[in-house]
């Protein structure tokens, strides 16, 4: 009668249109580097690069890390002894037997008539601290448990932070560092396949501190074991100096402050200079201002890398590391001062290194059945529904740049359980199509118009496609959240792989039977 077929599923509007053929190109354009040749994908910027390959695929070094956490707690009850020590001498109280046993501070209040005034002042040490104080005065100081785990949570996560610093400042590109249980952290390093070097600045604990050395006793008698309170033996690091020395407990400036370390040369030798911010600064400024003539030692993970004389005040926070280092040795200390401290020392419990050629293998035989399996699927879909086929495998080639745009575009790492999840997605892609065909057939055997036919497969095929899909998200988002690693990298590319296919299937198909309607005006299904 001159009228023109309905709208299929009401989606051929110009903005509709628009929309579907702008984002293909968009999914089109960022999975493009992916087919460009390695050399030239260097010189792209970083936000137009192909998918990265996880360990699996391009080989490298899988390292499982454990964090001391007692050591932590150590740490934490040592200093609160000092910190003590420091207060009651500071309020002229006198005590005795201060020392860390059974996981607290414990020590004797000298004096009785001040045990209240005590309990004052140890109570203002650390708020977060228990004071027990008996009528005898003995006193112990201890954190709960609620503390500790707090702490040692905090440790755990400064780990990751610091190790995360230390392994982007080596250039090792697309590392994974994730969180394992309570105190493990692993560590994926693609394409680094000697890992001894890593493994030595990551097991570095890089605690820097300023302490003066204690020129009161003379070494040899603390050596023989008669170490004044206040001061420790420490062992040296400079095989030109002596063998250990007498510093004083008390940190006079941490590394905490220090906000920069270049490795330079002084005199021909390599040496690191290091920069504190203002107050690490003024600090050390006051420091070598009151004690110029003597020694400051430079304590490296309770080791003396050095202990220079104090000739003039340094008052622009400016100071200069100097030892028997080698270039390299410098250069490896500049960069574990500048990425910070570990609060805690690490344990390599699991090591593991693939190797370039076992990567590559994995590439050829993910292709290899990706290749195969979308073959097998587009012959199907032809010999199957013919025309419609044609239209669902266009879709399919369409989804699978979309899944290869999107995972390069969010910066995703493809696993070799990434391959399987594309070509997991390759055959859940037509799922869609499967039923929208099927249901076509149905309505057309029911006595519908051929348009009618069309318009209702898409439309009351939509409900059980989005059922089965969000069924499956649910899936790929618990696998996400609670996996890791290889589970993850599957998880990523399966929930990816539905989204891109549900668009694909129900829109990019809709679109082109849409066009061929308007075109042919059919009077039957070419199925």
């Amino acid at each position: 009668e001159g009228r023109s077929p309905p709208h299929v599923g009401g989606v051929i509007g110009g903005g509709v249109i628009g929309f579907v053929v702008l984002l293909c190109l968009v999914g089109v354009f960022f999975a493009l580097p992916n087919v460009l040749d390695g050399s030239r994908t260097d010189r792209m910027p970083g936000w137009w690069q192909p998918v990265s390959l996880g360990l699996d695929l391009q080989g490298g070094s899988h390292l499982l890390i454990e964090v001391g956490l007692d050591a932590v707690v150590a740490e934490q009850l040592t200093n609160l002894s000092e910190s003590a020590r420091t207060a009651l001498r500071g309020a002229g109280i006198r005590h005795q037997g201060l020392s860390v046993e059974g996981g607290a501070v414990v020590m004797t209040i000298a004096e009785l008539e001040k045990l209240e005034e005590a309990r004052r002042v140890l109570r203002d040490v650390d708020r977060t601290a228990n004071v027990a104080v008996g009528e005898n005065g003995a006193v112990r100081m201890g954190f709960d448990e609620k503390v500790l785990n707090e702490r040692r949570d905090a440790a755990v996560l400064q780990s990751i932070e610091i190790v995360r610093r230390r392994v982007d400042e080596t250039g090792t590109r697309e590392a994974t560092i994730q969180r394992q249980g309570l105190n493990r952290i692993i560590v994926e390093l693609p394409g680094v396949n000697d890992p001894e070097r890593i493994k030595r600045l990551l097991g570095k604990t890089a605690k820097l501190t300023l302490h003066l050395v204690d020129e009161r006793t003379p070494l040899e008698e603390a050596m023989a074991g008669r170490v004044p309170p206040g001061s420790q033996l420490l062992p040296s690091s400079d095989p030109q100096g002596p063998p250990k020395y007498l510093v004083r407990k008390r940190v006079e400036v941490s590394g905490d402050a220090l906000v920069g370390a270049q490795p330079t040369y002084e005199d021909g030798r390599p040496v690191v200079s290091f920069r504190f911010n203002a107050p690490g600064g003024k600090k050390f400024g006051k420091v070598t201002q009151e004690n110029v003539g003597k020694n400051l030692a430079i304590v490296l993970d309770g080791r003396v890398i050095s202990a220079p004389v104090i000739r003039s005040p340094i008052l622009g926070g400016n100071g200069i590391i100097s030892g028997s280092f080698s270039t390299q040795e410098a250069q490896d200390l500049a960069l574990l001062l500048r990425a910070g401290a570990l609060p805690a020392p690490l344990t390599y419990l699991e090591e593991r290194t693939v190797g370039p050629g076992l990567g590559a293998d994995s590439i050829r035989a993910g292709s290899f059945a990706s290749g195969l399996g979308l073959l097998l699927v587009i012959v199907f879909m032809v010999l199957a529904y013919g025309l419609f086929g044609v239209f669902a495998n266009v879709a399919l080639l369409m989804n699978m740049a979309l899944l290869l745009g999107s995972l390069s575009a969010i910066g995703a790492t493809l696993t070799l359980p990434g391959i399987a999840g594309i070509v997991l997605t390759m055959g859940m892609a037509v799922d869609a199509n499967v039923l929208i065909y099927e249901r076509m057939r149905e309505e057309a055997r029911n006595g519908r118009t051929t348009i009618n036919a069309i318009e209702a497969g898409f439309s009351r095929a939509f409900i059980t496609i989005l059922d089965s899909n969000l069924t499956t998200l649910v899936a790929g988002l618990l696998m996400f959240q609670f996996g890791s690693g290889p589970v993850r990298g599957f998880a990523v590319t399966l929930g990816v792989g539905i989204l891109t296919s549900m668009f694909s299937a129900i829109m990019v198909t809709r679109l082109l039977v849409s066009v061929w309607v308007r075109r042919t005006k059919p009077k039957s299904l070419p199925i």
